[in-house]
């Protein structure tokens, strides 16, 4: 018989779709989502009343410099995560986790116990269409919409790095490309996260 997963941790890059399905999923099993982002935030998206730092940082750095930064933030808070992760554990209730920073190349050496560990990925195109579609790429003057494809190039690398580390680790990979496999998904997790079998 299969252990029911105490826990769920959703990898991903940006725009995958981590934190609607981990909001839905939560809020069917009442289980309290926590995101990543809540203990240390890298420049995000360069949309949407943005500090003008953050703007510069995408419109002054290389893409290369861009990614190197955001693997450089995720290494700085990993041990905070990982304390995250056994304060959650500690108090032994059913949890979602997600994030980007939720590498997964760090997951085995976290203590995750029986925790369900899923990594959201996306087609090329479809994520840069995702990001598009959020940020009113047609709408932006010229200056946002080159710091929005830096954001997207960002995230894109982010994706593919997410699909090799994951493949390496055997940590299962679900593409959410069509925004009904991201519906089916959560419905999936909901109901094996609950101890339901599978047909």
């Amino acid at each position: 018989m299969m252990t029911k997963p105490s826990a769920l941790l959703l990898l991903g890059t940006s725009h995958v779709g981590k934190s609607t399905c981990a909001h839905h999923i939560g809020s069917a099993l009442g289980w309290p989502v926590i995101s990543t982002d809540q203990l240390g935030r890298h420049p995000g998206r360069p949309w949407t009343g943005v500090p003008d730092p953050v703007m510069e940082f995408y419109l002054r750095l290389a893409d290369d410099a861009i990614h190197w930064f955001l693997r450089v933030h995720h290494e700085n808070i990993r041990l905070l995560i990982q304390s995250k992760l056994q304060a959650l554990r500690q108090e032994g209730n059913g949890f979602v986790l997600e994030g980007a920073a939720l590498r997964p190349e760090y997951c085995p050496d976290w203590a995750i116990g029986a925790a369900l560990v899923i990594c959201l990925h996306a087609e090329p195109r479809a994520l840069r269409e995702r990001i598009e579609r959020g940020s009113r790429y047609s709408q932006q003057d010229d200056r946002m919409k080159i710091a929005i494809d830096k954001f997207a190039e960002r995230s894109v690398r982010e994706n593919e790095a997410f699909v090799e580390a994951a493949t390496r680790h055997d940590i299962p990979l679900m593409n959410v490309s069509d925004p009904n496999s991201a519906d089916r998904l959560a419905k999936d997790l909901i109901s094996r996260l609950a101890g339901r079998s599978e047909s």
